[in-house]
């Protein structure tokens, strides 16, 4: 029997001298994971388990403790391609609560050490646990001199300059009573609606979505140019300190409110608690606030409110004595796998969905859960019929934590993941990056025109006001002519009034149109039966290709009979040695391998060729004409920074465009001109570090003539 499944207090002493070296080995490697590479493989319930199951075997054998124990180690060495950073004081981590008794005994712990009876007061405080990255900034002198990530608790990485680009991180602090040298000690951590937003600009990149927030913070924080760091929305709790030359008060509430004072963000739900009865009401508040903060916490930090007690308690090992963390639980429950359901979603990604036998998680009955991806159905070897463990963590939709192999029936095979599309059995594909090698996760239906899963959300983006502009046809008329069967695909659209003619219900019958309506939206189609090239390419909505990439290739082909012939032949060229499609479109800038990639997937599926054939018969697509190529900014790369006060932005951007200069959001290499503004920030220095020109609004404004 393996160890790993030997309960604690069965182990023998040689069972658990190779426990312990197991544990050691594998924590150290999650360890790794989480905080050198943002990439936790398992959930934090599993990973406190193993913790857990580690401090129990040292408990029973303490004869057996490893010099390399988890107990003794605080996260992970610093990675190499950052310069190290010492702390003045050690980042140590934090015990665990699991339940409320482990709260109680904690509080206990603490009477006993102090010596305190049960009539004098415990004070502590309570506050949520921010589930982000730590980080440690140095002030001297009001000044922030050096800023860093937790790293093995004793050296860190040196982010100075990505942090300073957060607002809630000042580079001076302002005050009272500021000491010469303090260590404010805080998380990192990035907003719901933030994050949303950022992942979907990485997929309009054509990058890859980040998991989560968390790791979301994390990647932003540890990059090598802080210029990236600059535009992710990045936020800031100060929680602790570390070294200090002194502080401003007498417990850890004051001291927090200090730094409040001093100009830095502090969570405001902290609050001081009596006893065990308030720090428990204090959990139940933040585990029912939970759903709705726009924040990740993963638990509560409950800490010795009093500094003197705090210092007479002292540390043991990784971890304060005076300070908890009474984590979220992770519900998890045992059930039967009885199949997996492959949904398709409005973007073609094929989805695999576990159908569970029903079974009761956290209160709540579960169905279904997320099995992500094929790799990670065959990470995990779930198998159809598996009895399986199933968690559901806070408001985390249920998720297959692990199979019970043991108790597998003989007749489970492992899943074959679909090759084609279930709902329009186009070609499923997984998408690889031309220039790093790597896959994508995501098994993606390549028949977008035509496939039903995709088929509505396809048709709003059609007629959209970037795309066709089509008056009269918004999301609602799109969803109740997809369900009636008037409008399946986008060819559909301009064959309508035809069709409607010979009907034996015409729209103008039908609830909600009359004759006049009906007649305004067939005008309205007819309007836009001639349209501009980058607006049709833009309207098959193929990913990747937004406006600005449609333009591109409508700039380089010129006619839609041109870009077709092309994408044909790119999709023909595919597996083959010569590919001078390929090499012309990557050639063209902005075009990269993801666009690449896609355009290819898009054109290789017969489907979608037959319905741009069809859209071809019934549109007139204009040739594309740049404007404006004479002029003393044509084909130079202009970025816009700052604030701009005689016109707008988009104004600005937008004269730039019909001037013949492409108008980007990132200074590089490649920038030609940078039109600065009041307030302008990272972009700038950027720029003045690349010795790119750059000019204030009023020699914009001169430069095109006013």
């Amino acid at each position: 029997m393996k160890t790993q499944s030997i309960e604690v207090a069965a182990l023998t002493e040689p069972q658990a001298e190779v426990e312990l070296a197991r544990l050691a080995a594998e924590i150290k490697a999650h360890d790794e994971r989480y905080y050198q590479q943002d990439k936790p493989a398992v959930p934090d319930a599993e990973y406190d388990a193993l913790r857990l199951r580690n401090a129990e075997i040292e408990a029973r054998f303490p004869q057996l403790r490893r010099p390399d124990s988890p107990s003794l180690r605080v996260g992970a060495a610093p990675a190499e391609a950052f310069e190290k950073a010492p702390h003045g004081q050690p980042m140590l981590s934090l015990d665990n609560a699991f339940d409320e008794q482990d709260v109680a005994d904690f509080c206990a712990r603490i009477r006993r050490f102090l010596g305190l009876d049960q009539a004098e007061p415990l004070v502590l405080t309570a506050e949520p646990k921010i589930d982000g990255v730590s980080a440690n900034l140095r002030y001297e002198k009001g000044r922030l001199v050096r800023g860093a990530t937790r790293g093995d608790g004793l050296v860190g990485e040196n982010v100075t300059a990505n942090l300073l680009t957060i607002s809630d991180i000042p580079e001076f602090l302002a005050g009272d009573r500021l000491p010469d040298v303090i260590e404010v000690r805080g998380e990192v951590y990035m907003s719901h609606a933030d994050f949303a937003v950022l992942n979907e600009n990485q997929l309009a990149a054509g990058k890859p979505a980040f998991m989560n927030p968390r790791n979301a913070a994390a990647g932003s924080l540890r990059q090598l140019d802080s210029g990236i760091t600059a535009a992710r929305p990045l936020r800031f709790f100060a929680y602790a300190w570390g070294e200090a030359q002194s502080v401003p008060a007498d417990t850890q509430m004051d001291v927090i409110q200090a730094f409040s004072g001093w100009g830095l963000t502090i969570n405001p739900l902290m609050r001081r608690c009596a006893d065990v009865a308030e720090l428990l009401a204090a959990y139940s508040e933040f585990t029912a606030l939970r759903p709705t903060l726009d924040y990740d916490i993963d638990g509560v930090v409950y800490k010795v409110d009093r500094l003197d007690y705090q210092q007479r308690l002292g540390t043991v090992s990784r971890a304060p004595r005076w300070a908890i963390a009474h984590k979220f639980p992770a519900e998890q429950a045992q059930t039967v796998l009885e199949d997996i359901d492959i949904q398709v979603g409005r973007t073609g990604a094929l989805t695999p969905v576990a159908k569970l036998r029903p079974v009761t998680v956290g209160g709540v009955v579960v169905s279904n859960a997320t099995l992500h991806n094929e790799d990670e159905i065959a990470r995990k070897d779930v198998r159809i019929g598996d009895t399986v463990v199933v968690q559901r963590a806070g408001d985390v939709i249920p998720q297959i934590v692990r199979v019970l192999a043991d108790q597998r029936p003989e007749t489970a095979v492992p899943f074959q993941f679909p090759q084609l599309c279930p709902a329009c059995g186009s070609h499923a594909e997984r998408e690889t990056n031309k220039s790093t090698g790597k896959t994508d996760v995501v098994r993606r239906c390549s028949g977008g025109l035509i496939c039903p899963a995709q088929a509505v959300e396809r048709l709003k983006h059609f007629v959209s006001r970037d795309a066709f502009d089509i008056d009269g046809l918004g999301s609602k008329q799109v969803e109740a002519f997809y369900v009636l069967g008037l409008v399946q695909r986008p060819s559909d659209i301009f064959t309508l009034a035809a069709r409607d003619k010979g009907s034996l219900t015409p729209l103008s019958k039908r609830e909600g149109w009359g004759t006049q309506s009906a007649n305004n939206l067939f005008a309205a189609i007819a309007a836009r039966q001639q349209i501009e090239l980058p607006r049709f390419i833009y309207a098959l909505g193929i990913r990747y290709v937004g406006q600005m990439t449609a333009r591109l290739l409508a700039k380089h082909f010129g006619t839609a009979v041109k870009f077709v012939s092309a994408m044909q032949q790119l999709a023909a060229e595919v597996g083959q040695e010569e590919q001078p499609v390929h090499e012309t479109l990557l050639a063209i800038d902005g075009i990269g391998p993801a666009v690449l990639g896609a355009l290819e997937i898009f054109f290789s599926e017969p489907h979608n060729r037959e319905e741009i054939s069809e859209l071809l018969k019934l549109v007139e697509v204009g040739e594309f004409i740049q404007s404006g190529q004479q002029s003393t900014i044509s084909g130079k790369t202009i970025v816009f920074t700052g604030k701009l006060e005689k016109v707008t932005r988009n104004e600005a951007k937008a004269k730039a465009e019909a001037l013949g200069a492409k108008v980007s959001s990132a200074v590089s290499a490649k920038t030609d001109l940078v039109v600065a503004g009041p307030g302008a920030g990272s972009k700038l220095k950027k720029a003045q570090e690349l010795d790119v020109e750059t000019i204030d609004e009023d020699g914009w404004l001169d430069l095109i003539g006013g």
